[in-house]
C-alpha cells in the first residue's frame, strides 16, 4: 500500500496482478508514455548538502552475495516511530530511460542520505532491472481515454462474499491480536481485518514482482516525463527500501511485492514500514508477510498516527439535505462541523442521541459518484473516514472499508 504517498485505487488492480510473471531485463531503455496518479510532495536538497558517509562494516559471513551482509550483521538502529527518513537528493528523469552511471549515482547519493555503506547500496542497485510490465501497468489508458467511475462496481469488487468469507475465518483465528490491537490503538478489529480483506484477499495476493526492479522502474524510468515530483517519490522510497533491507538484514532482490512497490498483507511502502510498521509478538523482527500479528497492529499503528479517533463510527448517522450535500468538497480533511452542517439542513437519525461524540468533532459530506447510472450517494465522515483515506486517497477505498467491515460483524 501506499499509506501517506499512495495512489487512489491501486490497491484492487495491484492484487489482480499479483501473479504476473516478472518480466524484468537490464535497464536500458525505457517508455515515454505517461500515468495520471495524483501529485506527490517530494523533499528535494542538493548534492552538496549530503552529509559525510560512516566506515561501511565489514561483510565476514562466507557465502553470501557480493555486498550484501548475512542477516545477522549489526544493523544500524531503527527509526523511532513517527521520524521521517532524511531526504534524498533528486535525479530527474532522464528521457528514454537510464543509465547503469544513474543507478550508480543514485546509489552513492542513497548511500549518503541514509547513511548506508556505499559498496552495499552499489551492489544492490547494480542488481536492480528495468521491468516493462511495471512501467505499462502505471502507464494511462491509451488515446487518454477517460474512466468512468462507478461507486457501485468499485464496491461490488470489494463487499463480497468470498472478502466477507475469509474475513470472518482471519478475525476467529486472529481474535486475540486484533482485540489487542483495539485495546492499544483504539481501531475495531473489524475495521483492521477489512483493510487487510481489502489489500490482499488475507495475504492471498500481495503481489509478485521485485519491489527493488518495480521501484528501480518507476524512480528512473517512470512512464511521464511531465510529471519529475513522481519519479521523485518513487526515488525516494527506493532509498527507503534500500534502508529498510539493510536494517533487517535482507537482500534487496528478495522481497516481493506489487508493480508500485507495495509489500505484506498490509501492503505498506518502504517509507510507511519504516516510520509505522510493528513488532507485534516482540520477536525481534518486523514481519508483514507472515506475521498477522505485525501486520494488524502495524495497520492500527498507521491508523492511529493518522488521526484515527477511538469510539467514533466511520461514518456519523445523519441525514443530509440537498443543501447540505452542496458541502461535499472532495477533500481528505473534514472541513466542517454539525453546526454548519445542521445550519445547511442537516438532521440526526432516528434514535440518534444529542449527546452522541461524534457531534463534537470535524466533519466531513462524502459524494460517491457513479457516474455509469447518473447518481450519487452522500455521506457524513468523520475524523476516522480521513483517517481511512491516508491509508488509500480515495472516497471510494475508505468506503468500501468501511463497509466491508460492517458486513463481517453481521452473523452469516
Amino acid at each position: 500500500m501506499f499509506a501517506t504517498s499512495r495512489f487512489p485505487q491501486l490497491g484492487f488492480l495491484a492484487m489482480m496482478l499479483a501473479g504476473c510473471a516478472n518480466t524484468a531485463s537490464s535497464i536500458t531503455s525505457a517508455p515515454a508514455t505517461g500515468a495520471s496518479p495524483p501529485a506527490f510532495q517530494a523533499a528535494r536538497i542538493t548534492v552538496d548538502g549530503v552529509q559525510p558517509v560512516p566506515a561501511a562494516p565489514a561483510d565476514a559471513a562466507p557465502g553470501t552475495r557480493p555486498g550484501v551482509p548475512p542477516a545477522a550483521a549489526v544493523r544500524p538502529a531503527a527509526l523511532p516511530p513517527g521520524a521521517a527518513p532524511g531526504p534524498l537528493p533528486s535525479f530527474p528523469s532522464i528521457p528514454g530511460g537510464f543509465s547503469r552511471d544513474t543507478a550508480a549515482a543514485f546509489a552513492q547519493a542513497a548511500a549518503a542520505s541514509r547513511q548506508l555503506p556505499p559498496d552495499w547500496t552499489a551492489a544492490a542497485m547494480a542488481d536492480a532491472q528495468y521491468h516493462e510490465q511495471v512501467a505499462k501497468l502505471m502507464a494511462p489508458t491509451r488515446g487518454g481515454k477517460r474512466v468512468i467511475r462507478s461507486w457501485t462496481t468499485y464496491r461490488g469488487r470489494f463487499v463480497e462474499p468470498i472478502r466477507i468469507r475469509k474475513g470472518r475465518a482471519f478475525m476467529e483465528q486472529n481474535q486475540a491480536a486484533l482485540q489487542r490491537a483495539e485495546k492499544e490503538y483504539g481501531v475495531p478489529g473489524h475495521v483492521i481485518a477489512a483493510i487487510i480483506g481489502v489489500e490482499t484477499v488475507y495475504g492471498e495476493q500481495t503481489g509478485g514482482f521485485r519491489v527493488l526492479d518495480a521501484l528501480a522502474t518507476l524512480a528512473f524510468a517512470y512512464p511521464d516525463a511531465s510529471r519529475p515530483e513522481r519519479a521523485a517519490m518513487f526515488q525516494d522510497q527506493l532509498a527507503d527500501f534500500l534502508l529498510w533491507t539493510y536494517q533487517s538484514g535482507q537482500d534487496p532482490a528478495t522481497p516481493r511485492g506489487s508493480f508500485a512497490g507495495a509489500m505484506g498483507l498490509p501492503q505498506f511502502m518502504p517509507t510507511s514500514i519504516l516510520k509505522f510498521a510493528v513488532d507485534g509478538d516482540g520477536d525481534g523482527h518486523i514481519d508483514l508477510q507472515n506475521n498477522n500479528t505485525d501486520a494488524i497492529l502495524s495497520v492500527a499503528n498507521f491508523l492511529r498516527q493518522h488521526g484515527w479517533v477511538p469510539g467514533l463510527p466511520v461514518f456519523a448517522p445523519a441525514r443530509l439535505s440537498t443543501q447540505a450535500q452542496a458541502l461535499a468538497d472532495g477533500g481528505l480533511e473534514p472541513r466542517q462541523d454539525w453546526q454548519s452542517l445542521q445550519g445547511a439542513g442537516a438532521s440526526l437519525a432516528p434514535g440518534v442521541s444529542a449527546q452522541a461524540a461524534w457531534l463534537q468533532h470535524p466533519l466531513g459530506v462524502i459524494d460517491l459518484k457513479d457516474e455509469a447510472r447518473g447518481v450519487t450517494e452522500f455521506r457524513t465522515g468523520t475524523p476516522n473516514f480521513f483517517a481511512l483515506t491516508q491509508y488509500n486517497r480515495s472516497y471510494f477505498y475508505a468506503t468500501a472499508v468501511s463497509d466491508l467491515s460492517q458486513a463481517l460483524l453481521k452473523q452469516p
